[in-house]
């Protein structure tokens, strides 16, 4: 199974992105799905994850101004950044819980790249 995220680039501050992120491979089933960052010289931080059933949670950060969501037919799920500040830029990780047979295992995405100008 891999994670294949994609939709980072270059924005100016209160502009939008939208990023994507589909779950590939076999014999899998995919359960919660989510977002973190990771700034320069900072920890990885939760910006929102969504469950199979949809419901969704984000961090106080980005409330209101990030939408998750997901496609399961497409074991996709996107993220819907508006209002960019320049404290948003980081590399942005996908994370889905994926069960194969009767294990449940994390697996991440490559990470895209978010820069916000000021």
């Amino acid at each position: 199974v891999q994670l294949q995220a994609s939709g980072g680039g270059v924005v100016q501050a209160g502009g939008s992105l939208r990023l994507s992120c589909a779950a590939s491979g076999s014999g899998f089933r995919v359960n919660a799905m989510g977002w973190y960052r990771q700034g320069l010289g900072k920890p990885r931080e939760l910006v929102a994850a969504i469950t199979s059933g949809g419901v969704a949670d984000y961090a106080d950060s980005v409330k209101g101004r990030f939408t998750i969501s997901r496609e399961n037919a497409k074991n996709t799920v996107y993220l819907q950044m508006n209002s960019l500040k320049p404290d948003d830029t980081a590399v942005y990780y996908c994370n889905a819980e994926i069960v194969i047979f009767t294990t449940r295992r994390s697996y991440w995405g490559q990470g895209t790249q978010v820069t916000v100008s000021s």
